[in-house]
């Protein structure tokens, strides 16, 4: 197939579209390149990819660019609660109005399939599962923007929304704010970390996973178009604590101590059930513990804090 990603030199896309390329699909990839990094170098040799450096909100290179393709990766994204309050115009641009001027561009026949996020559910019922069914409560602009794009997508058919767990893992284009990463990251180089409300609970998803999962919505489109689903490991709904536990057995000199004063900014807490992607037949290749050893040899050469959307 011509599969169009606009943001695939991101985090997630820059690990999309080798995979995509290595199932023999030709990928255009629309990106602005914000943080200054170069993934997918090593691909420019393939005659199947191109790259196109623009901006996921201008209609005249999107007109151009959704001639062709037969599925659309809307990824291009401002990521993150902090990074969206801090310029909630340019959210509301690139996460809600970029999507609607796909719906616009679109034609009936073209394949859509979007991330969303575990954001959207805000704060869960203790120990009560989170599925496709609860209602979205997100309390950050950035849930409410995802939330919204994904009812515009589904209201326009012909797509599946798939609501990431948070995502972790290494990457072309590197993060170091994710949870998992983060946490990794202070264990390697600080050897410490202070919990704030350390009981919060979410779930995790591989980002090699997160590929694996578009590859499979596109191989069985027609069986789950038009339904969300949740994406992401069945036995990582983990504490703030567990998950320094778990990251401890690779780290034996991490030092986790929880705060009794002061509070997380990020209020999310929930768990969340994946059975229903599962029954569609994906199953996730990556376990945390395996994502967190990558991680720490990952942070023998990466020193910096510059892989961080905020």
């Amino acid at each position: 197939m011509k599969i169009l990603i606009t943001g695939g030199a991101g985090y997630l896309g820059s690990v999309m579209t080798p995979r995509l390329l290595a199932e023999g699909h030709s990928v255009v990839v629309l990106d602005n390149f914000m943080y200054n990094q170069t993934p997918l170098l090593d691909y420019c040799y393939n005659d199947k990819l191109t790259i196109v450096r623009g901006d996921a909100r201008d209609k005249n290179v999107l007109t151009k660019l959704m001639k062709d393709a037969d599925a659309v990766f809307p990824l291009a994204c401002l990521t993150g609660a902090p990074l969206c309050a801090k310029d909630p115009w340019a959210a509301q641009s690139v996460l809600l109005d970029a999507v609607k001027l796909i719906l616009e561009l679109r034609s009936k026949d073209q394949v859509i399939i979007f991330p969303t996020t575990n954001s959207g559910y805000g704060v869960g019922e203790k120990d009560k599962f989170c599925t496709e069914e609860t209602p979205l409560r997100p309390i950050s602009l950035y849930g409410r923007l995802k939330v919204d794009a994904e009812k515009a997508l589904l209201d326009g058919k012909n797509a599946i929304t798939l609501r990431l767990a948070t995502a972790f893992g290494v990457s072309p284009r590197m993060r170091l704010d994710l949870l998992v990463n983060d946490f990794t990251y202070r264990a390697v180089n600080d050897r410490f970390v202070v919990l704030f409300e350390a009981h919060f609970k979410r779930n995790f998803i591989h980002c090699r996973d997160v590929a694996k999962a578009f590859s499979h919505c596109l191989k069985n489109f027609s069986q789950m178009k038009d339904q969300p689903y949740n994406v992401g490991l069945s036995d990582a709904n983990l504490s703030k604590m567990g998950l320094c536990e778990a990251i401890k057995k690779h780290v034996p000199e991490f030092y986790v101590v929880e705060s009794e004063i002061g509070e997380d900014p990020d209020k999310r807490d929930y768990i969340v059930s994946n059975e229903k992607i599962e029954a569609a037949g994906f199953k996730p290749d990556v376990s945390l513990s395996d994502g967190i050893k990558e991680l720490v040899k990952a942070y023998q050469i990466i020193k910096r804090n510059q892989y961080a959307n905020i």
